[in-house]
């Protein structure tokens, strides 16, 4: 990913789970809220509950490729976070790219396509 669509600053990530909107699934929990940019900016998180470093960044790896592939149906203009759960690591491609869509629908996050 670029340099200019990730979050990485703290009070970036404090700040949108105190005023974000946010949606739970399964395996992951979306947190969105809007920027004043003309682009979407991604932040992940795992935390160290998930297990040691292989685990977290292989369900993070699997998060950015879930984000990745459905970005072009995103609308722009938001901030997104990506929290990490307990499934992540193991559900199915599938049920993560379901996960990720219900949640973003449920959070406007998708354009409507006509």
């Amino acid at each position: 990913m670029k340099k200019a669509v990730t979050l990485k600053d703290n009070h970036a990530f404090r700040r949108m789970y105190q005023k974000g909107a946010s949606a739970v699934g399964g395996s992951m929990v979306v947190y969105c809220r809007k920027n004043k940019l003309d682009h979407n900016r991604l932040g992940l998180t795992a935390s160290v509950k998930l297990g040691h470093a292989v685990v977290r960044n292989r369900a993070r790896r699997r998060l950015r490729e879930v984000y990745r592939l459905n970005a072009h149906r995103l609308r722009q203009g938001y901030d997104i976070i990506l929290v990490a759960r307990g499934r992540t690591g193991t559900a199915a491609w599938k049920d993560l790219n379901d996960t990720f869509l219900r949640l973003c629908r449920k959070l406007d996050l998708l354009e409507e396509r006509t």
